[in-house]
């Protein structure tokens, strides 16, 4: 099946795969798993290994990287393309060379992923600096640590202590917390104090998974117009075990 373009924005098929929505210039949320949730991380080489390979990737397909974080099993990156398939690209070149490295470290053959990676297309101003929350957090989250600063692969340390890490692209809306990068740095910081609500993390999780368009009704609007596509699941009919939907 061919591409379709419509004022500048590219709809990828794959075969008979929900289309994934590219938009240079906008940010997606991606999430690479392990094949079974099994382990792709089991030393410290193999998570410097995996940068390495996404910087050079990266730099070589115009993609910004503004959050990440590589945890056992999966990761999770924030991610800008410049070019219609620079994220395909990146994922692409970056799943090979490192799937050729681990399998020669571990002496093992075969996948290592689970299927392709899954993204979401974000509404930048309302979900941008929450994913770089939600992204930076999965190690708190999941018991790993009791700071996202404790953890040493992934963005934070950048991001809200102006740690060296090559990899980081500052996004336009994080250089607006501050004039300085030290500004900047605590107005992030700041933004990790409350908890994100959990029908927040629902909606990013639940985006991703399915490579919904994540944001408000206005945002959905404009990019189903663009792309002549749905972009979030239809209503359901109700709720099947209620009294009221059985009456009706």
């Amino acid at each position: 099946m061919l591409p379709t373009l419509l004022n500048g924005y590219k709809e990828v098929f794959v075969m008979a795969r929900q289309p994934r929505f590219v938009l240079p210039g906008h940010p997606q949320h991606l999430i690479q798993r392990g094949n079974n949730r099994d382990i792709i991380c089991a030393a410290a080489d193999d998570y410097r290994f995996y940068l390495e390979a996404l910087a050079d990737a990266c730099e070589r397909f115009n993609c910004e990287l503004h959050a990440y974080v590589l945890m056992t099993n999966h990761v999770h990156l924030l991610v800008t393309p410049h070019t219609e398939d620079g994220i395909s690209r990146v994922m692409q070149s970056l799943g090979r060379k490192y799937v050729q490295y681990f399998n020669y470290r571990y002496r093992r053959t075969g996948t290592l992923w689970e299927g392709r990676y899954k993204a979401t297309l974000l509404d930048t101003e309302q979900y941008l600096l929450t994913c770089y929350r939600y992204i930076e957090l999965n190690p708190v989250r999941a018991e790993m640590v009791d700071t996202p600063l404790e953890y040493p692969w992934s963005s934070y340390g950048r991001n809200a202590h102006g740690r060296h890490d090559p990899l980081v692209t500052p996004h336009s809306l994080y250089e607006a917390l501050g004039r300085t990068p030290e500004q900047q740095q605590a107005g992030y910081r700041a933004l990790f104090l409350p908890a994100i609500p959990e029908k927040t993390l629902e909606a990013l999780r639940d985006a991703t998974q399915k490579s919904w368009v994540l944001g408000n009704d206005l945002f959905k609007e404009r990019i189903a117009k663009l792309t002549q596509r749905q972009t979030s699941p239809r209503p359901r009919g109700g709720d099947r075990k209620s009294q009221v939907f059985r009456k009706n």
